[in-house]
């Protein structure tokens, strides 16, 4: 059989999969005990923030410690157009991509003088430093550990004036609040920005901008031998995969209007390192599966606690059954990253390529070696 090619049709069936995948979550989620609005955001969300991230680090091989710091940036600016214009969370959204775009391009043109292990030292410097500003340094602009929250007495120019005794009014799109339709109206908000992020990092793997991020990251030092200046490169996917950050922080307010300085700490930049690399870096589709699988296994180990492991337990012997549960209880609840670290060790060691690596050792059994593809 002919090997398979990447051609536009391929692009397209990839691209409509994934979006009826996307869109049918609440129906085949339910089996899971995964289809309710909360959870499902925040797949969207962090799917959101991976595809960004894996731009810069799947396709230059820039890895960055500090993404997280987009995220706070776009989820403070956001929260600011809440309080003094609108609780549309449109023109709030704008408003925050484009300052974490511009927050991007100055943290890019610094970390970027440098590559490798210092670059990565650079972006956890800077990210730590942002916290630690937000935190307790701009608490005029982040309102420090509280964290940034609308109040009735914001002015909210642009919104009709509440009526008195009305309360603090919710994030809306023209008129329709997020918690419309049981909550689902705010999913499939972040859902069609999902979907929209991905057809965008297809376009940009596919063009000529990707085939220069992936030379960069083969052989620079050829490139650069070649006179190519790859500088205008690297910054310009680092402002996109930071934007896409910033998106993904803006959806976070629009959803939840709050922001907090907790959004910006190292944990959280490596927590979308340990997506990116889990789903497969470099692919298109690995980082989202990557930040399902770890945020899926963060809402159910993290629910479970001593009890319910005692009780899980209880048809054996008491010796035993308690045994079995302390045991088990250091791996589930507070302890669930331990669950989590292990699960990264088992993929690292024996699927380099992450979930699609796995993804295609099986299409190879079923179809044969022609049918396989790593583009996906």
């Amino acid at each position: 059989m002919a090997k398979s090619t990447i051609t536009p049709r391929s692009d397209l069936t990839l691209f409509l999969g994934f979006t009826a995948v996307v869109l049918l979550m609440p129906l085949w989620l339910q089996p899971f005990g995964a289809a309710y609005p909360d959870l499902m955001q925040k797949f969207a969300i962090f799917g959101l923030f991976a595809i960004g991230f894996n731009i810069l680090f799947g396709q230059t091989g820039y890895l960055s410690f500090g993404h997280a710091a987009f995220i706070g940036v776009g989820s403070y600016a956001t929260v600011w157009v809440f309080k003094l214009m609108t609780m549309n969370v449109i023109p709030a959204m704008i408003f925050g991509v484009l300052v974490s775009g511009v927050f991007a391009l100055v943290i890019g043109f610094v970390c970027l003088r440098r590559t490798g292990i210092y670059f990565s030292i650079l972006t956890l410097a800077l990210a730590q430093m942002s916290y630690n500003l937000a935190y307790s340094v701009l608490t005029p602009i982040t309102n420090g550990e509280t964290g940034l929250q609308l109040t009735t007495k914001d002015p909210r120019l642009l919104d009709t004036a509440m009526e008195a005794g009305a309360g603090i009014p919710p994030t809306n799109v023209f008129g329709i609040e997020m918690s419309a339709w049981d909550g689902l109206f705010g999913f499939y908000f972040c859902a069609v920005f999902l979907i929209l992020g991905f057809y965008i990092s297809i376009r940009i793997t596919r063009s000529s901008f990707g085939s220069m991020l992936r030379g960069i990251k083969t052989n620079q030092t050829r490139m650069m031998y070649t006179g190519l200046n790859t500088k205008p490169y690297k910054l310009a996917a680092f402002v996109i995969s930071g934007m896409y950050a910033g998106l993904a922080g803006s959806l976070m307010a629009a959803v939840d209007p709050l922001a907090g300085a907790e959004r910006m700490q190292w944990t959280a930049s490596g927590e979308v390192v340990l997506m990116t690399i889990l789903g497969g870096i470099g692919t298109l589709v690995g980082p989202v599966i990557g930040a399902a699988v770890i945020k899926y296994a963060e809402n159910i180990f993290s629910a479970i606690d001593k009890s319910v492991l005692v009780e899980l337990f209880s048809f054996m012997p008491d010796v035993i059954g308690s045994g079995l549960a302390a045991v088990t209880s250091l791996f589930v609840g507070k302890g669930w990253h331990l669950t989590l670290g292990i699960l990264f060790m088992l993929v690292v060691i024996y699927l380099p390529g992450g979930i699609m690596e796995g993804i295609e050792r099986i299409k190879r059994r079923l179809f044969g070696k022609d049918h396989a593809s790593n583009d996906a």
